[in-house]
């Protein structure tokens, strides 16, 4: 029993070596954010009009669309690497190049609500060089569903 204390004790040792603290580097921390919240950033900044849009009542079958309209506030140009729906009836279409301070473009939104009824709400999430570098964005609509004449 002595001899096995005495092999673990020797193992905990030599894997709990004392590493010098100076080996971190601290440069590969990014925080846009000091401690007072005020920003060091020059990162781009996306500025939606709208976070959530709502189509309404439609008709089931119907296929509408939105355009949500954004800004870049930043201070350096604004790239979106992806955009995605929450599931295949929701497709988002994005602008490929980058988009300069100070300039205006939007994200067409495509739904299809064909096999749906009744509420939906649906979410659309962007991949950017912001931060944080995901946004969400919503759609809402209620499906009627039309009744069959017999």
């Amino acid at each position: 029993m002595k001899k096995i204390i005495i092999i673990a004790l020797v193992i905990s040792l030599f894997s709990c070596e004392n590493k010098d603290s100076n080996e971190i580097n601290s440069d590969i921390v990014n925080n846009s954010e000091s401690a007072d919240g005020k920003s060091n950033s020059d990162l781009a900044e996306i500025k939606f009009e709208e976070d959530v849009f709502d189509f309404g009542k439609i008709t089931q079958g119907e296929i509408v669309s939105h355009a949500f309209a954004f800004k870049n506030i930043g201070k350096s140009n604004l790239i979106i690497s992806g955009a995605s729906g929450s599931c295949g009836c929701t497709v988002p279409e994005w602008p490929k190049e980058p988009i300069k301070s100070g300039d205006e473009n939007k994200i067409n939104v495509v739904f299809n609500s064909e096999g749906k009824s009744g509420l939906q709400e649906k979410t659309i999430t962007i991949v950017t060089n912001c931060e944080p570098a995901t946004r969400i964005l919503k759609i809402k609509t209620e499906i009627i569903v039309a009744e069959i004449a017999k």
